[in-house]
């Protein structure tokens, strides 16, 4: 298989050249080239996606199959279909959970959860408060152009190295530090994400495949204390995580999710209890392989050893602010039925 990847410098795009290239594949990058290098044995073709025959390169050229990790943009969705997608045998476009309109009802499918309303034509392709919406409004070109040979796949938060946003690596790191650490909200919560590893290999599957389907990327719901519990357990540490209601943290100041002063991945409860808690089975019955957390866990810890323990995040808060929290949240004891670790 001939296949092409839109990006194959950094993070997911490039796991997926790699991914192909050790199955065999023949492997054509497309990218500026200045973000990041393309894997041993693939090829780099240099576009410029911004510009309106920035894909000229490749005009021409037949390729059994396309992955396209656009990020935002349709009109960049657009152009590359208006240029490739009549050679495309197969065309994958890495999309978002995003997109789902409902973050409240948990177990929602991807074949029945409603949507955001599409962005319009014109609409600021940088404007991030966008994002689903840009998002969906790139699904449905694809699905317009190449409805018969697309697969819309879905991530979640994906993880593991190459990931700058400290998201999930911010937990293997604390919790590698030892003591006692803030653990958010209740340990009956729950979260999903997916091993970047595991999402590459997945839409190296589908396109082999011919997959046609729009379908969720994530692992399976897992509540936030058995997570945390063999995170640590796999790290080697002997943290203790002290659990501290949604509404102290938030009555403190501490953003959720992501961010400067945030808790990674932890979302109030319920109105984002579906957002973590969808229903992948189709998604597992079309191929997706979720690897065990350990090894996960382990590919992200060292990730964050190379980036440094110690650096300013991105998201996440200080040791001095969790030492901070940790103290006023003991002055207050544990009323409301709250459990510390």
């Amino acid at each position: 298989m001939h296949l092409l990847v839109l990006g194959g410098t950094v993070f997911l795009s490039r796991a997926v050249a790699a991914e192909a290239v050790a199955r065999g594949h023949r492997v054509t990058c497309a990218a500026r080239g200045i973000s990041g290098s393309v894997p041993d044995g693939a090829a780099l073709v240099r576009v410029d996606r911004d510009e309106p025959a920035g894909l000229d390169p490749l005009a021409g050229t037949a390729f059994d199959a396309v992955v396209d990790v656009e990020s935002m943009s349709p009109t960049r969705v657009r152009r590359a279909l208006a240029v490739l997608g009549a050679r495309a045998g197969h065309w994958t476009y890495v999309s978002t959970c995003s997109v789902y309109a409902d973050h409240e009802t948990p177990g929602q499918r991807a074949d029945s959860a409603p949507l955001l309303d599409p962005a319009p034509d014109g609409a600021d392709e940088t404007d991030g408060e966008l994002y689903g919406r840009l998002k969906l409004a790139a699904e449905n070109a694809v699905r317009e152009t190449l409805g018969e040979r697309a697969f819309i796949c879905r991530p979640g938060l994906i993880v593991g190295r190459g990931d700058r946003s400290d998201r999930f690596g911010y937990w293997p790191a604390r919790v590698s530090a030892g003591g006692r650490f803030l653990a958010p909200g209740s340990p009956e919560n729950q979260v999903q994400y997916v091993d970047v590893r595991d999402c590459a290999a997945w839409i190296v599957t589908a396109a082999e495949q011919r997959l046609v389907a729009t379908l969720d990327a994530v692992c399976p719901p897992v509540r936030w204390g058995e997570w945390l519990a063999r995170l640590t357990a796999a790290v080697g540490s002997g943290a203790e995580p002290v659990w501290v209601p949604q509404e102290f943290l938030l009555e403190h100041g501490v953003a959720p999710w992501m961010g400067p002063g945030s808790l990674p991945l932890w979302l109030p409860v319920p109105e984002y209890a579906g957002f973590m808690t969808c229903d992948v089975g189709a998604s597992l019955a079309a191929g997706l392989h979720i690897r065990p957390l350990e090894d996960t866990v382990a590919e992200s810890l060292g990730w964050e050893r190379e980036l440094g323990l110690d650096r300013e995040r991105r998201t996440g808060i200080t040791r001095e602010r969790e030492s901070e929290l940790l103290a006023a949240w003991a002055q207050r004891g544990t009323a409301g039925g709250t459990a510390a670790g």
